[in-house]
């Protein structure tokens, strides 16, 4: 069993940044993920970036490209969201997830996680 602890939400204006930390009680193996989802007032969980612990390799949604920047500390096992130039519309639950495996295929569904974070609140102002 894997433990997600979230930390670093806020409410910041639009512009400002942030950055989000998820720690985990453990790693599983080498091919695994660990991923950054929200969830906007009103609609569905939506993926936002995920980070390739083996490697490093990252890839991010569209809507936060260039913007957004996952890292880890794999001493720590410990994994970041910096976010820049924070708008309005990224205003969410913002959720951690490991378990998923990262092979071929990027994991961008949460249907392929096995562990979930409490989230995070991160409200931008306009």
């Amino acid at each position: 069993q894997v433990q997600l602890v979230e930390s670093g939400g806020g409410l910041v204006q639009a512009g400002d940044s942030l950055r989000l930390s998820c720690s985990a009680s453990a790693r599983t193996f080498s091919s695994a993920a660990m991923g950054w989802f929200r969830q906007p007032p009103g609609k569905e969980r939506e993926f936002v970036a995920v980070i390739r612990w083996s490697d490093g390799r990252t890839y991010y949604a569209d809507s936060v490209k260039g913007r957004f920047t996952i890292s880890r500390d794999n001493a720590k096992n410990t994994v970041y969201l910096q976010m820049n130039s924070l708008k309005p519309e990224d205003t969410a639950v913002y959720y951690c997830a490991a378990g998923a495996l990262w092979n071929i295929f990027v994991p961008t569904s949460a249907r392929v996680y096995d562990y979930w974070g409490q989230g995070t609140q991160v409200t931008v102002s306009s």
